[in-house]
């Protein structure tokens, strides 16, 4: 009954596990005379060896179980560094406030190379066109409409406006500056190149101080709250950039990581 109470095993199973043992180290560790067994003197002499191998078990499923706080490196594009980034580390901060985050700048086009070369654990970023990689997970936040802004005294009409005030571009490198392009190059609408910029935030400054016009993605930058601009109505289908989460599967596992995209999740789904 000793055995099945505190091992979950019958005797003749235990008897048959410390046989294997024993052969297995080439030794005898108990004597068994009549129904009394003890242990034998070699097996006395392991018994502080054995005792150490159960200690280091027993701290290894420990290890296990305690609160990972181990860095995290997080890649995010300017308008989600100023924006969702902050209430999203609030959140995280309330169940995991030892863990140190690395958060570095980018481009989406950089931010997901630098994931899949396994140089950040997470990325928020703008989806890439070309598909993303098996080993890596999308997850959508939120999906952001362009506008063409412009000065007060701009034309009404985008053909009429892009002739006449100077484009401050959206970075032909990112990937919205290269929807952006596509969208210009399928309408054949002409600009008069001013000046490019890869910060939607910084843009729409530059239109408010009358220095052009432009097409920004929208959701992420205080449109109404930023004085001396226009929205110009732009023709054909809406725009729209989906930002998101990209993440190495691998990373998913860890509770930290997993915590830190549902915080994104969470802020986005408030906006």
């Amino acid at each position: 009954m000793l055995f099945r109470s505190r091992l979950g095993l019958t005797q003749s199973a235990v008897s048959t596990q410390i046989r294997r043992l024993e052969e297995d180290l080439g030794c005898t560790l108990f004597d068994r005379s009549g129904k009394s067994v003890a242990l034998s003197d070699e097996g006395r002499q392991m018994l502080d060896d054995a005792a150490r191998i159960v200690g280091l078990y027993e701290s290894m499923k420990g290890a296990r179980g305690q609160r990972d706080t181990a860095p995290l490196d997080l890649g995010a594009v300017s308008t989600v560094q100023s924006t969702l980034l902050p209430q999203a580390m609030q959140r995280f901060r309330v169940a995991h406030p030892d863990t140190h985050v690395n958060i570095v700048p980018g481009m989406s086009t950089q931010l997901l190379t630098q994931v899949d070369a396994r140089e950040l654990d997470i990325a928020v970023l703008a989806r890439p066109r070309l598909g993303i990689p098996p080993e890596l997970k999308w997850v959508p936040l939120i999906r952001e409409r362009f506008v063409a802004v412009a000065p007060p005294e701009g034309p009404d009409n985008l053909k009429a406006l892009l002739e006449t005030v100077p484009f401050i571009r959206y970075n032909r490198h990112s990937t919205g500056g290269q929807l952006v392009d596509r969208y210009l190059r399928r309408h054949r609408l002409w600009v008069r190149e001013g000046m490019e910029l890869d910060e939607p935030a910084v843009i729409l400054q530059m239109v408010s101080e009358g220095l052009g016009c432009a097409i920004i993605p929208s959701a992420l930058v205080p449109l109404r709250q930023t004085p001396n601009i226009k929205e110009v109505p732009m023709p054909g289908q809406p725009l729209y950039r989906e930002i998101g989460v990209l993440v190495r599967q691998s990373a998913l596992k860890r509770a930290p990581a997993a915590a830190l995209i549902d915080a994104f999740v969470a802020v986005s789904h408030e906006r």
